[in-house]
């Protein structure tokens, strides 16, 4: 009876254990904050290694890196060359659907995306349609975009970055007024590096620090 009753015990005690680191790693996995990084359209067409005549090399991977510095989890691919914006927002849609039927809030994920990334952020703003997600447009939209693009609908806590030199470089406040979705929180942020549409081509603190701040609720 004494070996039955310690080996019960210790039975017990395992899946106390068990039971217990679960229920941590379940609270950890959803405390976590996670970053779909949608790239521009550069990078589609170009090795990293290959400079653009006039904006030199993207940096991707250190703009990941700048990211999960930070402790985010970060979700990206370099695109294959013309990939339609649209389906892969779909896509990007589906892989955000999964992480929140798994549990995690739509406040800790956030979508950043940059030039023809940051058009595809848009779309899956639309798709995904959850007011409380985050997203990040970059050196993304001109006043035409209204009308070429109606089927775009804001939705979530809006950040627009865009640098006054650039040709995309204007304000989205027309979209978000014409759209059909709630927008929870809405902010503009003009830059002022000179460096054109070649600002969203580097790691530059400029736009990656607000990034951050607002992919952490701020």
């Amino acid at each position: 009876m004494k070996q039955i009753s310690k080996s019960f015990l210790t039975f017990l005690l395992i899946v106390f254990l068990i039971q217990t680191s679960s229920g941590q790693s379940e609270t950890l996995k959803k405390d976590q904050r996670y970053i779909f990084f949608l790239h521009n359209k550069f990078i589609e067409e170009n090795p990293l290694d290959v400079s653009h005549p006039e904006y030199g090399k993207a940096e991707y991977n250190e703009i990941l890196a700048s990211l999960r510095k930070d402790g985010f989890i970060v979700y990206s691919e370099i695109r294959k060359k013309n990939t339609n914006a649209y389906d892969y927002a779909e896509k990007i849609t589906k892989q955000i659907k999964k992480l929140l039927k798994q549990g995690i809030a739509p406040n800790k994920i956030t979508v950043i995306g940059t030039s023809k990334g940051g058009y595809i952020a848009q779309y899956v703003s639309t798709f995904v349609a959850n007011p409380d997600m985050n997203f990040v447009f970059i050196g993304c939209f001109r006043d035409v975009d209204i009308k070429e693009i109606p089927d775009i609908n804001f939705c979530g806590n809006i950040l627009t970055i865009y640098e006054k030199s650039d040709i995309y470089g204007v304000s989205a406040v027309k979209r978000k007024e014409t759209s059909k979705l709630k927008v929870n929180h809405f902010k503009e942020i003009e830059l002022n590096t000179n460096l054109k549409h070649g600002f969203l081509y580097k790691a530059l603190d400029e736009w990656i620090t607000p990034s951050k701040k607002w992919a952490n609720g701020n």
